[in-house]
């Protein structure tokens, strides 16, 4: 197959990856995509801030993270106190009518058809002397 050659500016970029690793965990990240990078790239140039911004806003982040958690927990805590026994049990109800409902329409549509789970007893004759007929 031949090879394609790439655009000067490319291979510049390249190498500017290369030497910058931080740049690579920013787009597996997920943070920004290669064609973001490269334009911010080509436009800036290798000496803008943004550069040396990337790595710091990393380790701010994982900073962040951990307190964002404690928030979580804490607010968490915060809404199960001002529940309403009350209002819940009252929710329940109507989560379990609404239910209930639900079941019996279903049970409407499936028609006389007998559940997959259930065995039926054997129907025998009504009358055990039917055969005796004279």
């Amino acid at each position: 197959m031949t090879e394609k050659k790439l655009h000067p500016s490319v291979l510049q970029f390249k190498e500017f990856v290369k030497d910058n690793p931080k740049i690579i965990q920013e787009v597996r990240k997920g943070k920004s995509t290669w064609q973001e990078l490269y334009e911010d790239w080509y436009l800036l140039g290798e000496d803008d801030s943004r550069w040396e911004t990337i790595g710091t806003v990393n380790d701010s982040e994982s900073d962040s993270s951990s307190e964002s958690k404690v928030d979580w927990m804490s607010s968490i805590v915060g809404m199960v106190k001002k529940m309403d026994p009350n209002q819940v049990q009252g929710h329940i109800n109507n989560l379990s009518q609404a239910l209930g409902a639900i079941q019996s329409v279903i049970t409407q549509f499936q028609g006389n058809n007998p559940a997959v789970g259930s065995v039926k007893p054997p129907e025998g004759p009504k009358n055990p002397f039917m055969f005796r007929k004279d």
